[in-house]
């Protein structure tokens, strides 16, 4: 008996676009894009960007570094000695604040920001009064904090959201298709970068189109 060989698709790099006018807007992050928008009259020097993965954070984030010319780092990569440095520019982007940051250097960035009135824009999953830091005036300092929050999707932006995810991936998708996976997924921004990138996938591997079929078959007990 001659088995037919599988056909393994390539996982290949699928460039996101971080454009303004590729951001989609709606009831689930008005806000937020309200203040990016109003850049640089912000009522504060510093606001942390808080949502679910996927949200559109680092989207939000990489819009007010183009306009505020706002250096971007890692929380992890925080060190002391090279604040100054970071904010050279006069504004920074911190990523994934919540994780892995060095308390001291996080205390100290937020008061060398302050004193240099330099522009903060923190993005993490969960508000700052909740990270986990051992210093008692970073503590505080990060509850004073303003907050700018992204929800979950409504099902207009779940749908709009499968569109622009595949058509970062060049994959077309017929209305069909859209609204089947908008239904058969949770409504969150990394439910449905799951499902464009399964498909996609998957129809690399068959060698077939994204058709509403070819859905079903992937997503039926879901």
């Amino acid at each position: 008996m001659s088995i037919r060989p599988r056909q393994l698709a390539l996982a290949l790099d699928h460039a996101e676009s971080y454009a303004r006018e590729d951001f989609l807007s709606g009831p689930c992050n008005e806000g937020p894009l309200r203040l990016i928008d109003a850049w640089p009259q912000w009522p504060a020097n510093a606001f942390a960007l808080v949502g679910p993965e996927g949200s559109g954070k680092t989207h939000l984030a990489m819009i007010w570094a183009a306009v505020a010319g706002a250096r971007v780092i890692s929380a992890r990569a925080l060190r002391e000695a090279e604040l100054p440095s970071a904010l050279a520019t006069g504004a920074l982007v911190v990523e994934d604040a919540a994780t892995g940051a060095d308390d001291r250097a996080l205390f100290h960035l937020i008061n060398l920001a302050r004193e240099e009135e330099a522009a903060l824009l923190f993005t993490a999953r969960n508000a700052p009064a909740t990270w986990p830091v051992v210093i008692p005036d970073l503590a505080s300092r990060l509850r004073a904090l303003p907050v700018l929050t992204l929800r979950a999707p409504d099902d207009a932006m779940l749908r709009a959201v499968i569109v622009k995810l595949a058509t970062d991936r060049q994959l077309t998708l017929d209305e069909s298709v859209v609204s089947y996976l908008s239904t058969r997924i949770e409504r969150s921004f990394a439910a449905a970068r799951a499902a464009v990138i399964t498909l996609d996938n998957e129809a690399l591997r068959q060698r077939r189109p994204a058709t509403r079929a070819l859905a079903a078959e992937i997503f039926r007990e879901a």
